[in-house]
């Protein structure tokens, strides 16, 4: 297989993982919807920094990117929102959920149309990775986090990534984006297995990706910033005293 189509074959991981996780909440399992969100961020963390390390970054890659995160972190964690916080709410809780994706939409398409160098430096609005994730992040603690509360926090979101605001970008850190998101998911990941609870497979494969990654995007920046180097000792140079 061409490397070229490694990052498409991760993208198409995070969509199928979109997927899956809306047929999870349709059936009312939202602990495993959420797992499958949250493996959507780890693939979509990775697929953007594979295409540049393999140096086949492209169009095609960047608009396909957009189709599954729209599903995987638009859709899916309005659904969420849907069957669990707004779930009392009949119609209106659908309608007041539905502004999320729309404001991912409208975020996506001003990221397309983005220069790649000015993405490279920073972001115009919160991504809807994050925006996402945070959403997902919440519905774990649906029944501590109060209805009022939620809704502010989801509003905010849909405004901040429909904003101006300029957002450093984290394509040249060296961990995967979002991290800080990611890390609390596998501590509670670490905490279900513990408790001996069913965990889909896909969580196993993409864990093992994910950090697979990080160990080799570190050995690969230690290389690069302490480069091997040939040390030679000096050679003498004896003058030879002429005789008066």
């Amino acid at each position: 297989m061409s490397k070229r189509y490694i990052p498409n074959a991760l993208t198409f991981g995070n969509l199928f993982c979109g997927f899956l996780s809306l047929g999870y909440i349709i059936n009312q399992d939202i602990r495993n919807a959420t797992i499958l969100i949250f493996i959507a961020m780890m693939l979509d963390a990775l697929d953007g920094r594979v295409a540049r390390i393999l140096g086949v970054s492209n169009d095609f890659g960047k608009e396909l990117d957009s189709l599954a995160d729209i599903v995987s972190f638009g859709v899916a964690p309005a659904f969420l929102a849907i069957y669990t916080y707004f779930v009392d709410y009949g119609m209106l809780g659908m309608v007041l959920a539905s502004v999320f994706p729309l404001f991912g939409a409208y975020r996506l398409a001003r990221f397309n149309l983005t220069s790649s160098s000015e993405s490279a430096k920073h972001f115009r609005g919160v991504p809807i990775t994050f925006a996402g994730g945070v959403v997902t992040f919440l519905v774990l603690f649906y029944t501590v986090i109060p209805v009022p509360l939620f809704a502010l926090i989801y509003f905010i979101l849909c405004l901040l990534m429909a904003s101006s605001f300029k957002i450093p970008s984290a394509k040249d850190i060296p961990l995967p984006k979002y991290s800080f998101l990611v890390t609390p998911f596998l501590l509670y990941m670490t905490f279900l297995i513990s408790r001996s609870q069913n965990v889909p497979i896909f969580f196993y494969v993409a864990l093992g990706t994910y950090i697979l990654f990080i160990l080799l995007r570190f050995v690969k920046e230690k290389e690069i910033k302490f480069p091997k180097r040939n040390f030679h000792l000096p050679k003498k140079r004896f003058r030879i005293k002429k005789k008066k």
